[in-house]
């Protein structure tokens, strides 16, 4: 299975992105969260520019964040700088949304969006809508400012069929963030072939699959749930607590351990599930390190549900089943120390 790497865009991410192509990982990614993180274009301009060889993703965007047309300049503009590594990953919003209070978009705007941004990356023209008016537009400058002549890779984010079957009719691959479950994976790809019949996209096609977790190897005699341990998967955990304690709904189908982190969490960050500003209380440091004092938060259950933590054996074993399900790239989010841990997902994989 081929590795890489997401992060928070932040000063010096180009230096993480030329390590993580002298370690051999395929992709580097950034978030596109803007009310949390720096801006992902602005960082991977950086990252086109410091590296030659190393796929470039932003992980992912929204057309409730970004309109059709910025997205693709942007996106068309990085392919100048790196011509044909660049990644376009692309969801509802579900985080950056709520980071901002608001709900994430709908499976149908999404693909109308990546179906406008696969046009106008490869230099054809679109129909754009706002309100009641459609235009077709397109490109109108040539020349150095954009590349609609290398590929640009689509993949779309998915934790159901919904939009793994936006992905089938796009022809774009899969990203899903913390979803370890082989049979889950192999649910997604079954939606995403059903999409593809009566589409012109091929069924069988090489579309990538990611998923993005964290990996932490336990030394001998290193008990799993470790402060070691917490600290590595901790800010999964706690994006996942963040979403629950955001959405009733997604916490009433926790068990009662969970929903019990969930009502501590909430009072930790003195707000509540209904309070109309919870998300300013929420989010703040969104999958940055965790601070001690919540590392009682991290619970066993859900550490072994987004994150990989074990021995070499244990892990690797996971991970096989991972590649049998279908998917093609294994993404770390690091947060304790990035180089070492893009390092030892190195030593681990490549």
């Amino acid at each position: 299975m081929r590795a890489g790497v997401v992060v928070a865009a932040h000063p010096g991410v180009e230096d993480l992105a030329v390590r993580a192509e002298e370690l051999g990982l395929h992709s580097f990614w950034v978030n596109d969260t803007p009310m949390v993180h720096g801006d992902p274009f602005v960082a991977l301009s950086l990252c086109a520019k410091a590296t030659r060889r190393i796929k470039l993703g932003i992980g992912v965007t929204s057309p409730a964040l970004r309109s059709a047309p910025a997205a693709a300049s942007g996106f068309a503009s990085l392919n100048a700088l790196a011509p044909g590594r660049i990644i376009c990953g692309a969801g509802t919003g579900n985080t950056a949304r709520r980071t901002l209070g608001m709900p994430p978009t709908t499976a149908a705007a999404l693909e109308r969006f990546i179906a406008a941004l696969q046009d106008l990356c490869a230099g054809r023209p679109t129909a754009y809508r706002e309100g009641d008016r459609v235009r077709d537009i397109r490109f109108l400058h040539t020349g150095a400012h954009v590349n609609t002549t290398d590929p640009i890779e689509f993949v779309v984010a998915a934790l159901g069929p919904k939009a793994a079957a936006v992905a089938g009719r796009r022809g774009a691959g899969l990203i899903s963030f913390g979803l370890l479950d082989p049979v889950a994976w192999h649910r997604l790809h079954d939606a995403r072939r059903r999409a593809v019949h009566g589409t012109s996209s091929d069924p069988d096609s090489p579309e990538n699959s990611y998923v993005v977790t964290s990996v932490h190897l336990l030394h001998e005699n290193e008990d799993p749930h470790s402060d070691a341990a917490r600290d590595a998967t901790g800010h999964l955990v706690l994006s996942l607590l963040d979403f629950a304690a955001d959405t009733p709904a997604v916490a009433e189908r926790l068990g009662p351990d969970e929903r019990a982190a969930v009502r501590a969490l909430l009072d930790r960050r003195g707000t509540t599930a209904t309070a109309p500003d919870r998300y300013t209380k929420l989010y703040p440091n969104y999958l940055g390190r965790i601070a001690p004092q919540d590392r009682d938060l991290v619970l066993p259950s859900l550490m072994n549900t987004l994150a990989l933590v074990g021995t070499r054996d244990g892990v690797l074993t996971r991970i096989t089943a991972l590649e049998q399900a279908g998917v093609d790239e294994l993404l770390i989010q690091p947060v304790t120390d990035p180089p070492a841990e893009m390092a030892q997902l190195a030593e681990l994989l490549t």
